[in-house]
């Protein structure tokens, strides 16, 4: 569904004004593909009445998430003060996106938007969505084990190890800072995690998965050994040839804390951040504080989890 000009730049406006708070004297560049080209042009449009250096930048769509983008992208991003990417594959977990953040620029990725999505997702409390995550991160930072258990048959204990856990509030105002838009999680690249998951929410390339026909998927030691699905089993394959064991690392544990975003649409840029669920990705984890370099980064969704922080539970937002 395609949405109004109008709607187009109020989300537009949240993104630039709000969360990267982009001020006159600082340069923006906008980083998209044919796909995604009105959101872009939409964060072109309200970017332009604040700064006069912003830039649009399209290149072809990736072939996979976490694919990185051409050099001449890498060093634009780099050399911006903001910049924004809403692009077809995710670009969030790539060198690019990191070292860019590293040289200091700060910014959003909005994998897989859609003008829905983007609409939705940026008409939040984003104050709200900060308390959530600073609720939940100090439930679980210190904690040695996190455990998650589902009715569909979760049952992982995940280990953090001495790694960082992330709030997402897309909050993007200081140097260095990144957010996925739209935003809402806490999340931790694990050292470890053994046990089973159960994906019954969201995950590509399914969009909502079929009650019908779950996801299930087994991990040891860090590794994902066991894979219930034909299609995704086949995509990490496809990354293994060149990545090797890396494409099966258990990559990411996160806790959505978006309490507006209150059914799950298939999106998983979205989806992930429904407040109350767990997603865990397999893949890549080297921008997110781990050190596994994979050319693919999976998130699935878990609905209905029960969280446990060294045998505590945690206090989910609904």
């Amino acid at each position: 569904m395609h949405q109004s000009k109008s709607k187009l730049a109020a989300a537009a406006t949240t993104a630039v004004e709000k969360c990267a708070s982009l001020q006159p004297t600082e340069s923006c560049v906008i980083i998209t593909d044919h796909n995604r080209r009105p959101i872009a042009e939409a964060l072109f449009d309200v970017a332009q009445t604040i700064s006069d250096t912003v830039s649009l930048i399209q290149y072809p769509p990736g072939s996979q998430h976490g694919e990185e983008p051409p050099a001449f992208v890498a060093t634009a991003m780099k050399n911006a003060d903001v910049f924004f990417a809403p692009t077809t594959k995710s670009i969030s977990h790539t060198r690019a996106r990191g070292e860019a953040c590293d040289a200091g620029a700060r910014g959003a990725t909005l994998p897989g938007i859609t003008q829905d999505v983007f609409t939705t997702g940026l008409d939040a409390d984003y104050q709200t969505i900060s308390d959530h995550s600073r609720n939940i991160y100090d439930q679980v930072a210190d904690a040695n084990e996190i455990r998650i258990t589902s009715p569909a048959g979760t049952d992982l204990k995940v280990t953090p190890g001495e790694r960082e856990w992330y709030q997402d509030t897309g909050s993007i105002d200081t140097a260095g800072s990144f957010s996925n838009l739209p935003a809402g999680e806490v999340f931790t690249a694990p050292v470890t995690a053994t046990g089973t998951y159960v994906v019954d929410g969201t995950m590509r390339p399914h969009g909502r998965v079929d009650p019908d026909d779950l996801l299930e998927f087994e991990v040891e030691d860090g590794t994902v050994s066991r894979i219930s699905d034909d299609a995704i089993r086949n995509q990490i394959e496809t990354a293994a040839e060149t990545a090797g064991d890396a494409a099966y690392n258990l990559a990411e544990l996160g806790i959505g804390t978006n309490v507006g975003v209150s059914t799950l649409g298939g999106s998983v840029l979205l989806d992930e951040k429904a407040a109350g669920t767990v997603h865990v990705a397999i893949g890549d984890n080297l921008g997110i504080g781990g050190e596994t370099d994979a050319p693919l980064h999976l998130d699935g969704i878990i609905q209905d989890p029960t969280v446990y922080a060294d045998g505590e539970k945690v206090s989910l937002p609904s």
